[in-house]
């Protein structure tokens, strides 16, 4: 009696996981550049991003991709609006 097999695990969500990672600490180092309150909205953008991939882990595991991309964009573009708008300097 053969066990019957399973279908593969994909790469690609623990490949989003690691870029995920990545991002948490330019989030977490921002408060070089940002004020605490800054710092404090782009980890909680980050959190949801976090939950968004978990959630996709298995549904679409591709689509989690797009999500380290999508933090490192919002995080540039917090701290270039931050600094031209508000003035936040190192």
């Amino acid at each position: 009696m053969a066990i019957p097999q399973r279908d593969q695990a994909s790469p690609w969500p623990f490949v989003a996981m690691v870029g995920m990672a990545g991002c948490f600490f330019l989030y977490a180092a921002s408060g070089l550049l940002a004020p605490w309150y800054g710092v404090v909205l782009l980890l909680a953008v980050w959190v949801v991003l976090f939950v968004v991939a978990t959630r996709w882990w298995t549904p679409h595991p591709r689509r989690t991709l797009l999500l380290p991309v999508i933090a490192v964009v919002v995080w540039f573009a917090v701290l270039v609006l931050g600094e031209a708008l508000f003035d936040w300097t190192a």
